[in-house]
């Protein structure tokens, strides 16, 4: 009897969950001071937990906010691998940090993130003055599966006309979850990134295969981008998802969407995490800068 794409999801959170909060050591920024707080967000899915951080005290007041999602193929909740980013950010972008901890699947599948990511977003726009931060100064971001959030969260504030993201960054992000992963190339012989383990990620996340060509679940083949906020694209030139990153920067450019592309040499899928460092640092640079000028008063 074939083992059912649940229970094949439910063992890759055991086996990867404590692995993927394992930052490189010299990528953890310990020596950057953090000021955190939990709070929790009512959504149309569920409440979320969101971590908060707070930047340094000479920055802006109130600060601008940044939402960012985490990665882990959708099954794996830990946003706690993100620290290292949102601390960063925090101390160096002036920013508030907002860390969400979305529902997962195989036990939570979509479209429950995207609700929780967008909710969350809307919350803290519309919650700004309780909170201490500026809401008309928003950014969002996420690596892998927290940049398909991301971009999720982006399509639905257009569409809504709700709120404007002054910037969306998307790191190593899949795109197109209609496509065979056996499809998707790398240069080197074993990336991290296999196509049975994506196979895993995608049929946990999206058990209904006509979900799979929703442009929420698939946003790089959607061909109506205009509209959306300037974005950051950052891609590693070894990870599978590479091309699909690529892709999505030029039709966000032909559609009149503001991109700054960075192609990283050498590196493969989740190096801003596992490194190697300078690369990692420098692409976590990269999201600091261009978060401080694009969240200037």
């Amino acid at each position: 009897m074939p083992i059912s794409p649940g229970i094949q999801a439910r063992a890759i959170q055991l086996l990867l969950g404590g692995v993927m909060s394992r930052v490189h050591k010299d990528l953890r920024f310990t020596d950057v001071p953090k000021q955190t707080e939990t709070l929790r967000v009512e959504t149309g899915a569920g409440p979320v937990a969101v971590t908060v951080y707070r930047p340094p005290a000479t920055a802006d007041s109130p600060a601008p906010v940044y939402v960012n999602f985490h990665g882990g193929g959708f099954i794996v909740g830990r946003p706690e691998q993100d620290d290292h980013i949102c601390r960063y950010i925090a101390a160096t972008a002036g920013c508030v940090v907002i860390n969400v901890d979305y529902a997962v699947a195989p036990q939570r599948p979509y479209p429950t993130a995207v609700t929780q990511a967008y909710d969350v977003t809307a919350w803290a726009v519309e919650h700004d003055s309780d909170h201490g931060w500026d809401g008309s100064r928003l950014a969002v971001g996420g690596h892998s599966a927290g940049g398909n959030l991301t971009a999720a969260v982006c399509r639905t504030a257009r569409d809504r006309r709700t709120f404007s993201p002054r910037l969306q960054i998307l790191d190593s992000v899949p795109l197109d979850q209609l496509a065979d992963p056996a499809t998707k190339h790398s240069p080197i012989a074993k990336p991290l990134l296999t196509p049975y383990l994506m196979r895993v990620f995608t049929a946990a996340y999206v058990p209904d295969p006509a979900d799979l060509s929703h442009p929420l679940v698939s946003p790089g083949p959607a061909d109506d981008l205009a509209g959306l906020p300037p974005a950051l694209v950052i891609t590693a030139e070894h990870d599978r998802l590479r091309d699909e990153g690529d892709a999505y920067a030029k039709a966000l450019e032909a559609a009149g969407v503001p991109v700054t592309h960075r192609v990283f040499a050498g590196v493969d899928h989740y190096f801003t995490h596992t490194g190697p460092v300078p690369a990692g640092k420098e692409a976590i640079e990269l999201m600091a800068a261009t978060l401080r000028t694009a969240l200037a008063a």
